[in-house]
């Protein structure tokens, strides 16, 4: 008898975690839509083995259920799938990347015969719909689960396992403890991102020079200013409580970098960034996480017709997959400075590799 899975929403993370699963020995994906373009798309991608209008028929006789829809409809379609005959045993699983709430409503609600786990795959990317789907997307990432303690181990246990294909690492964390931890390295720097963009914006109005000196590093550590704006609306309401502690605990670290600058105290300023540096440094370099990483190289390149054509074309030729690229300078009297962008690393030291050898002068 096959295993049944039901995707219900097929985008980025659905369609990747779909494509884990697709194919495998006794498994069946069945994806959910609501409008009949995307369930035409869901097919015609090949991410599914099926999809439906119908959340009833997605659901029907399915051993798992994946929830993956946005924060501010979980609740919604939690409700929905309450009232509907599951299998017995099934387990409802989620991908938000807050947790409390829907451990909350899971509770409130308590299914009949069937199991919810709370989940959150901690990768991401800058592109978003099925056509982004990838079957590697969380290889290498930490996949979070919340199971309260009304779920038995085994339930616990065919999760884990069916996941297993996702070649992430699975993590078993409490729901409130989770969205303390995501609010202050994910949540907490989207607002500060989102936050200091607007400051600069607000200051371009009377100086458009703020815009044109911003392009190069502002841009790029301002680069989650740019995430989906309903998205990280239904988050950060979602872990409001959370985001307002730490929002207080932001403004005492700024309060007391305004005191060391008023007191000119050097060492006080030297000190937190030596104790920044210090914890950065022991970080967990190139993993994936919630803030999807960009692989970068730099080139030098002459101002000068096709060059940029040339380098493109080079890499394609190799089966190197070029995400973006980018000139940071390019003036009459100095060479521009090219920014090759990689979503796997792979491809980024297939391209270092490639360009030396090329004769050109590359650098991480």
């Amino acid at each position: 008898m096959k295993l049944k899975i039901a995707m219900i929403g097929v985008g980025l993370i659905g369609g990747s975690l779909a494509l884990c699963f697709k194919g495998k020995p006794g498994v069946t994906v069945m994806g959910y839509a609501h409008l009949d373009e995307l369930k035409d798309k869901y097919i015609a991608s090949g991410v599914v083995d099926d999809a439906t209008l119908s959340l009833e028929e997605a659901v029907e006789d399915a051993d798992f259920i994946f929830l993956c829809v946005p924060v501010g409809l979980l609740e919604s379609y939690f409700e929905q799938l309450s009232k509907l005959p599951l299998k017995k045993g099934c387990i409802i699983t989620d991908v938000g990347s807050t947790k409390a709430s829907i451990a909350a409503c899971a509770e409130h609600v308590r299914l009949t015969d069937a199991y919810f786990i709370g989940g959150h795959p901690m990768a991401g990317s800058e592109r978003a719909g099925v056509d982004a789907a990838s079957a590697v997307l969380f290889e290498n990432a930490y996949y979070v689960l919340t199971p309260s303690e009304y779920v038995p181990e085994e339930a616990y246990s065919r999760l884990s396992e069916l996941l297993a294909y996702t070649r992430a690492q699975i993590v078993r964390v409490e729901p409130l403890l989770h969205d303390d931890i995501v609010g202050a390295i994910s949540h907490l720097p989207h607002v500060i991102a989102v936050a200091l963009v607007n400051q600069v914006r607000e200051y371009n109005e009377s100086n458009p020079l703020y815009k044109m000196l911003a392009a190069g590093g502002f841009r790029d550590i301002t680069r989650i200013a740019s995430s989906d704006a309903i998205v990280w609306r239904d988050i950060l309401l979602s872990n409001r409580d959370v985001l307002l502690g730490l929002l207080k605990d932001w403004n005492r670290q700024m309060t007391a970098f305004t005191d060391m600058l008023e007191h000119k105290n050097g060492e006080g300023i030297e000190e937190a960034f030596r104790q920044a540096r210090e914890f950065r440094s022991v970080l967990p370099e190139r993993r994936k996480g919630m803030i999807s990483p960009l692989f970068d190289l730099y080139t030098d390149v002459q101002d000068a017709p096709g060059m940029i054509g040339k380098i493109a074309t080079e890499l394609g030729a190799n089966d190197i997959n070029l995400s973006n690229l980018e000139i940071i300078e390019n003036r009459v009297d100095v060479p521009g400075i090219m920014r090759l962008s990689f979503r796997q690393e792979e491809d980024m030291e297939r391209a270092k590799t490639l360009l030396d050898s090329l004769g050109y002068q590359v650098w991480i």
